[in-house]
């Protein structure tokens, strides 16, 4: 085991060499026919490179950017060397799995098995895809029918082995796809269980778009002596795709989505956010104007962003605003434009965004919205592909209208809210339901105290007790406490004399 792979030699210039084609390979007919089906005839760069090293059974390491064909160069020549096992029995000891695909989202999952499948129709190998959020019973048995090629989600297949629906002491090869994305998402633990179940003799392949510290300390704990494949440099961008990028401010962002995507002839794209609930509120704001828009992000069900990506696909959504659980895998025929809604906190994510474009060879277009408060973001992304970004001026939007000249009535600037309130004067408040009630003229009149009247018991006697002098006596600024109505009469001071009798007398 060395811990640096070894180069398969220099990097090939596809507008130079010629791309070969399929049928110059060592391949069964029936691939070439499901090939052909598919409608491809020549092999892109990591294609011609990576089937001749899996085909001899050596371990690859493949980095390559998105939209390159990473999925048929590793399962095309998986596919030929399982050939020697397929069997028309229906027996399930005749269908052990042989070869194990892990994928880091449930999107590319069932993407990879889509592939799969189209490759494999006219052999007798059978396919499976596993992911959570459905239900396990169908997967289960599907798994204990017999399997040969299992693609899963980690977390998925950790359910099966524990489960005992399927068993891999019979696996051969092991496909790593988007290592990078699983390590980011915080696979590697269950990466490593899932490895301490295979066979130790077995052909591994680790495919990634862009290749960290991490990823190659992964391939020299779980590759033999790989064999590096790269067609372009690390983490870098397609050339095929252009990329502009707006500085905006939040509140202008949706006008300058709606202006862009018409500008670019109202045809399907992808808009990436970075939070669940923006995407969720920005779908239903599009609708709203009138736009084909959905959302597409993780609190939705697997059935209900399965069927989301086909109403995509067959062209009933114009603009599916996502957010990076659609960023990885997701291989959509023809998409002219992505747009960033936010910029991705991840650099390496902006990679994979753009990478939804411009696929299979075909032009596409990249467009970034850039906040003032993006700044580390995008140096992030300019360190990584490195590139300076040129950020063009913002266009004029589709809700911004014309400023008028002022009447002359309003030459006069109208005073502010606090203004007019502060010249108004207060108002009673008085109800518009309530009548009102005639006035009394005996209510308006202010209060006389009467020369003959005569003041209350408790008053009079208050009036009468003499103040105590200054020898023993409360001060003149003390008022006194108010005196309330008794509520029984005092008791007569010969009964205060009698009790005051009875007292023993103090000793000194």
């Amino acid at each position: 085991m060395s811990d640096t792979p070894s180069s398969s030699g220099e990097l090939a210039d596809p507008d130079v060499v010629a791309s070969p084609r399929f049928d110059t390979l060592p391949l069964d007919p029936k691939l070439l026919r499901a090939v052909a089906d598919s409608g491809y005839t020549a092999m892109t760069p990591i294609q011609a490179k990576a089937i001749p090293i899996v085909l001899s059974g050596r371990d690859v390491m493949g980095a390559a950017q998105t939209g390159t064909g990473k999925t048929a160069a590793f399962s095309i020549p998986l596919l030929q060397r399982m050939l020697k096992h397929e069997s028309a029995s229906m027996s399930p000891a005749r269908h052990p799995v042989r070869a194990v695909v892990l994928a880091p989202t449930r999107e590319l999952a069932d993407q990879v098995a889509a592939n799969v499948l189209a490759y494999a129709k006219h052999t007798q190998l059978r396919v499976a895809c596993v992911f959570g959020g459905v239900d396990i019973k169908p997967q289960a048995a599907q798994l204990k029918a017999g399997v040969e090629v299992l693609i899963a989600t980690p977390g998925r297949l950790l359910d099966h082995i524990e489960g005992k629906n399927c068993a891999l002491h019979q696996v051969e090869y092991v496909v790593l796809d988007e290592a990078d994305r699983m390590l980011d998402i915080g696979f590697l633990p269950d990466l490593q269980r899932i490895l301490s179940y295979l066979p130790k003799t077995r052909q591994t392949l680790l495919f990634s778009a862009t290749f960290s510290t991490e990823i190659k300390r992964l391939a020299s704990s779980y590759l033999q002596n790989p064999e590096l494949v790269e067609v372009a440099r690390p983490n870098a961008t397609a050339t095929n795709v252009t990329q502009r990028f707006f500085a905006v401010n939040d509140d202008s962002k949706r006008a300058l989505l709606k202006t862009l995507w018409r500008e670019y002839g109202s045809k399907q794209a992808i808009v990436f956010m970075n939070s669940k609930l923006g995407a969720a509120r920005l779908s239903r704001a599009l609708e709203r104007e009138g736009l084909r828009a959905s959302a597409l992000h993780g609190d939705k069900s697997q059935d209900e962003r399965l069927k989301t990506l086909a109403s995509f696909k067959a062209g009933e959504i114009d603009l599916l605003v996502a957010t990076d659980v659609a960023g990885r895998g997701l291989d959509i025929a023809e998409l002219p434009t992505v747009f960033n809604f936010d910029v991705p906190f991840n650099a390496e994510d902006y990679v994979h965004r753009i990478g939804r474009t411009g696929r299979a060879g075909a032009l596409g277009v990249a467009i970034t919205f850039i906040s003032p408060s993006d700044a580390r973001l995008v140096a992030d992304i300019e360190k990584l592909i490195k590139r300076k970004m040129d950020v063009e001026a913002l266009p004029r939007l589709e809700e911004e209208r014309p400023s008028r000249a002022p009447r002359a009535d309003e030459e006069r600037p109208r005073p502010r809210r606090e203004e007019r309130y502060e010249r108004q004067e207060p108002r009673p408040y008085r109800s518009a339901s309530a009548p009102r009630a005639p006035a009394d003229p005996f209510f308006d009149k202010p209060y006389e105290a009467q020369s003959g009247e005569e003041p209350a018991a408790w008053e009079r006697a208050t009036s009468s007790a003499p103040r105590k002098t200054a020898a023993g006596a409360l001060s003149r600024y003390i008022k006194p406490k108010r005196q309330m109505a008794a509520l029984f009469a005092p008791k007569p001071a010969t009964e205060a004399v009698e009790t005051s009798a009875v007292q023993p007398a103090s000793q000194e």
